[in-house]
């Protein structure tokens, strides 16, 4: 008994040697293991487990890495943005919904020792667990590799979403966004259609975002807030598309009835024998 014991040991810590590779293959770092193995264990584990540390002191150090970076790449990439403003955009990166979904591109929820209870209500998916385990890696890289790698390591993981952040509304969310749009082009004030699925501790949320009562977009996701979000973006991108295509229809049509009045009067004047109007001056370069 005490061999197979032995060697189901033996299995796990080779199975946990294998994830861990795996995982700093995707950070782009390879961590000593100790610290690596602490930056991924929940409380959960840990209580389950005879009070193991956790990662909770690495959390706290890697939010204020990611802070810092997050917050110098605003300040040099807007010189012109107010302080305020600077603040909402660096709220619009550095919160649980956002740090989730790099976990989630990551596949952060498969390394996680979590606890039994966590286990089996999805703890594996969730944005809390999922952000705070982010930002624990974050701190280890930190400690480990020092701060230009951490660095490097925030930009590689976040600089799409600073870009993407920088360009929503002045709410910096989608909702916002989108709510500023409609009014802007006179459809009324969206509203949002949401189902779920699914067992109460792994639920499925859909969101449709309805303007006049015409569905412009849908998203999904674990939490009614971020199906809403995803459809709200769905919605803003196609009204956005089909707002951009008016004005470009527009443009065109301007053009090319400008030209009309010149070439009906070249013509007149070829008909009538006379000279052709003299052209106008040439526009300046």
């Amino acid at each position: 008994m005490s061999e197979l014991s032995n060697a189901e040991k033996q299995a796990d810590s080779n199975n946990a040697a294998s994830s861990h590779t795996l995982l700093e293959g995707r950070l782009g770092y390879r961590l000593e293991t100790a610290l690596l193995v602490r930056a991924l264990t929940h409380r959960s584990y840990a209580y389950e487990n005879g009070g193991l540390p956790t990662n909770e002191r690495l959390e706290f150090l890697g939010d204020s890495v990611l802070g810092l970076v997050v917050t110098d790449t605003l300040y040099t990439t807007h010189p012109d943005l107010p302080e305020g403003q600077l603040a909402k955009l660096r709220a619009a990166v550095v919160n649980s919904r956002a740090l989730a979904e790099v976990g989630r591109g990551l596949e952060l929820g498969s390394f996680i020792r979590l606890g039994r209870g966590e286990e089996g209500t999805g703890g594996r998916d969730k944005a809390s667990i999922l952000a705070d385990t982010l930002e624990a890696v974050i701190g280890a890289v930190y400690l480990d590799q020092g701060l230009d790698a951490a660095s490097e390591l925030v930009h590689r993981l976040f600089d799409p979403l600073i870009e993407k952040s920088s360009n929503l509304g002045a709410g910096l969310d989608w909702k916002t966004s989108l709510q500023e749009l409609t009014a802007a082009e006179g459809l009324g004030v969206p509203e949002y259609l949401v189902t779920e699925t699914g067992p109460d501790h792994e639920k499925t949320f859909t969101a449709a975002a309805r303007v006049g009562g015409v569905s412009y977009g849908t998203g999904t996701g674990r939490s009614k807030k971020e199906a809403e979000q995803q459809a709200a973006e769905s919605a803003w991108r196609g009204i956005r598309a089909a707002a951009d295509e008016r004005i470009a229809a527009a443009a065109a049509a301007a053009a090319a009835s400008a030209e009309v009045p010149a070439t009906a009067v070249t013509e007149a004047g070829s008909e009538d024998g006379g000279a052709p109007a003299p052209a106008g001056p040439a526009p300046q370069a």
